[in-house]
């Protein structure tokens, strides 16, 4: 998920999508641990999308 895509989702969208990734982060911890996760990169990507919302939707509750 790019900042371009999160910049342009709706408050609502951007909740949602932050419950979905970090189900994800979640899921890939659990996969993880029971070795049946093949990508690491899937997890970092998830990581990095959660902090990429939760960080668009500070800045718009700044201002």
């Amino acid at each position: 998920m790019k900042n371009i895509e999160i910049k342009k989702m709706s408050d609502k969208e951007m909740e949602k999508s932050l419950v979905e990734q970090r189900a994800a982060v979640k899921q890939f911890r659990f996969d993880i641990t029971g070795s049946k996760a093949k990508n690491l990169k899937t997890g970092a990507n998830a990581k990095k999308a959660v902090a990429r919302l939760l960080t668009e939707m500070r800045t718009r509750n700044e201002n």
